[in-house]
């Protein structure tokens, strides 16, 4: 009978500890936590760019001694040329605010040849080709990977070529923009960006003499470009951050 009383006993206090036991939290451990690095801007990159660059008219206008000696020569102009090439620099981000330097050359399809047909001129522009690079700083502010900024700085090259020389500007001016970039990889950026310049070559004008015999009278003409040296370019670009 004793030993009956002590093994209930024992069975008893067995099951009321597994049922305690049961009720108390598992102390199993925790599946470490895994983040994923947060994007920055902040680094060196590389990249290339290709878009569309336009001019205001580089015509010229020639001016003669008699009103029907007047005339416009077009085909100086650089509307709707290819322009494309490469950049390079480096950003900085604190916070939501982002800012670097970039540097950028490109190559300009733009032609300036000119005919000169009944006047008589010593100089007979044309030219296949130019360049256009620039100098700029840029500051934006960053919604996670997307970039929306501005930029501005040094410009030089030209646009377009100068119809009365033959050859294309190499002027130094100044430029202003802006874009969005977006990073679709931590290392991998997209962007559209356009710029406005002004290279500072102003407007042109030489004299010449069509001499006596010709189909226009002989005397002294003006010929002047009717553009100032401004344009614009639109591109796209992809850069590599490292």
């Amino acid at each position: 009978m004793r030993l009956n009383l002590v093994s209930t006993a024992v069975l008893a206090t067995f099951l009321a500890t597994s049922s305690y036991a049961a009720d108390l939290p598992s102390r199993k451990a925790e599946p470490p936590m895994v983040y994923a690095p947060a994007f920055t801007w902040t680094g060196f990159y590389v990249g290339l760019n290709a878009g569309v660059g336009w001019s205001d008219s580089r015509n010229v206008v020639i001016t003669g001694p008699t009103p029907g000696s007047s005339g416009i020569l077009s085909g100086g102009g650089g509307d709707g040329v290819f322009v494309g090439g490469g950049q390079i620099g480096y950003n900085f981000q604190v916070g939501s605010i982002v800012y670097g330097v970039e540097t950028d050359i490109q190559y300009v399809d733009v032609g300036g040849d000119v005919s000169w047909g009944a006047y008589s001129w010593w100089a007979r522009g044309g030219n296949d080709g130019g360049y256009l690079g620039t100098v700029r700083a840029r500051i934006g502010y960053a919604i996670d990977r997307t970039l929306i900024y501005i930029t501005g700085g040094l410009a030089y090259g030209g646009l377009n070529s100068n119809p009365l020389t033959g050859n294309n500007t190499s002027n130094i001016g100044w430029t202003i923009g802006g874009g969005v970039e977006y990073a679709f990889t931590n290392n991998w950026t997209m962007k559209i960006e356009g710029l406005y310049i002004e290279n500072g070559e102003g407007r042109k004008s030489r004299a010449f003499v069509n001499g006596p015999g010709g189909v226009l009278p002989a005397g002294l003409y003006t010929a002047t470009t009717d553009g100032n040296g401004a344009g614009g370019i639109l591109r796209v670009g992809v850069n590599y951050k490292f």
